[in-house]
């Protein structure tokens, strides 16, 4: 699990097909081999690591279903180290688990901050709602409003500064992961379910 809350801004310093270097400088404190960390909001496993740089594989799922095959040398990711139990939950419960990928239609200035608004599929697009929670990119976000394709956020300075949105621009592809609370809604709310079976919990993470 982790919280949506970005720890550090990494640098790709090589992408190949089926994986990743990134470049760090404060993430790895504590990291054994094997361990998960999430990149731009999805969740990979360390293979190899040093004091200033990690590796990770991709599986070809997580590329198709992801924007990380479109990363390239030098361009910079989030990351997040996953939550340790009893931290601080300082976003909300992000699982790693790429639901769709959207597309940036729009960014414009509010003030200090800056409103994006972002085109999705109508499978994400079911779980939004305003002033809920939901991750792009890794990022913990409260949606401002929405309309029946698409749903605006809005970024303050801090968050432009310490995590990639401040690079976006329009037709940009993002990571989307909707809040796991709605999924478990919907799924109780049928009005013929079964249940949250062991394959329900196992599909979202939780065993």
């Amino acid at each position: 699990m982790f919280t949506g809350i970005i720890a550090e801004v990494g640098r790709v310093t090589s992408a190949q097909p089926g994986s990743l270097v990134i470049a760090v400088s404060k993430v790895l404190q504590g990291v054994e081999p094997g361990g998960s960390i999430a990149v731009n909001g999805v969740c990979l496993t360390i293979t190899s690591f040093n004091t200033n740089s990690f590796s990770v594989d991709i599986m070809p799922e997580t590329l198709r279903q992801t924007n990380l095959g479109l990363l390239s040398a030098g361009d910079r990711v989030n990351l997040e180290m996953p939550l340790a139990l009893g931290g601080q939950l300082g976003g909300h419960l992000v699982q790693g688990h790429v639901d769709a990928t959207g597309r940036v239609a729009s960014v414009t200035g509010d003030g200090e901050a800056m409103l994006i608004r972002f085109e999705v599929p109508p499978e994400v697009m079911r779980y939004i709602v305003e002033k809920g929670f939901v991750a792009v990119d890794g990022v913990s976000l409260t949606v401002v409003t929405k309309d029946a394709s698409s749903f605006w956020v809005s970024v303050v300075d801090y968050t432009r500064a310490h995590t990639t949105l401040g690079d976006r621009q329009v037709g940009d592809l993002v990571n989307l992961e909707v809040d796991v609370i709605a999924k478990y809604v919907e799924q109780l709310s049928q009005p013929h379910h079964t249940g949250i079976t062991a394959g329900f919990l196992q599909e979202h993470g939780f065993l």
